[in-house]
């Protein structure tokens, strides 16, 4: 089965990838993997604390996680995995695509503000010519009614 890749984090642009990887898996038989990625600067403080923080960053990704997971299984019939890395983002990213030879396609959302795409998309389209699959970039501004016709 080949699956989406898509990443969970803070930004507006995340909601749209993942209605993208939703419907697009729900098309064509494939599944959506979940990536959330945890920056290792959260963690540098002493010992306790880093562990405490590291458990409530992981509790705030499954509850954001949770959000979306029940809207592909509600609407897309899709039941999507979530993976939760700790490391710098693109690296992480790389290290999943690299580890699961089942993701077929990254997908990320495109910011809209004047600052550009995003980091994430900026970064991982340098070396887009190098990668082992496909990246689709989602405008952060399409209409869920846009997506659905492109999907």
């Amino acid at each position: 089965m080949r699956k989406f890749l898509v990443i969970l984090d803070d930004s507006r642009e995340c909601l749209n990838a993942m209605r993208f990887a939703a419907m697009r898996a729900a098309k064509t038989g494939g599944g959506v993997e979940i990536l959330s990625v945890i920056p290792p600067e959260e963690f540098n403080h002493w010992i306790g604390v880093g562990d405490i923080m590291r458990e409530e960053a992981r509790e705030r990704i499954e509850v954001h996680y949770e959000v979306f997971a029940k809207w592909m299984r509600d609407r897309q019939g899709i039941d999507p995995e979530l993976v939760i890395r700790e490391g710098e983002p693109v690296s992480e990213i790389m290290a999943q695509i690299n580890e699961d030879g089942e993701i077929g396609v990254l997908v990320l959302g495109a910011g809209t503000d004047k600052k550009g795409p995003g980091p994430l998309v900026t970064q991982l389209s340098r070396s887009a010519g190098t990668l082992p699959i496909p990246i689709t970039v989602v405008p952060g501004d399409l209409s869920k009614e846009r997506l659905e016709a492109i999907t």
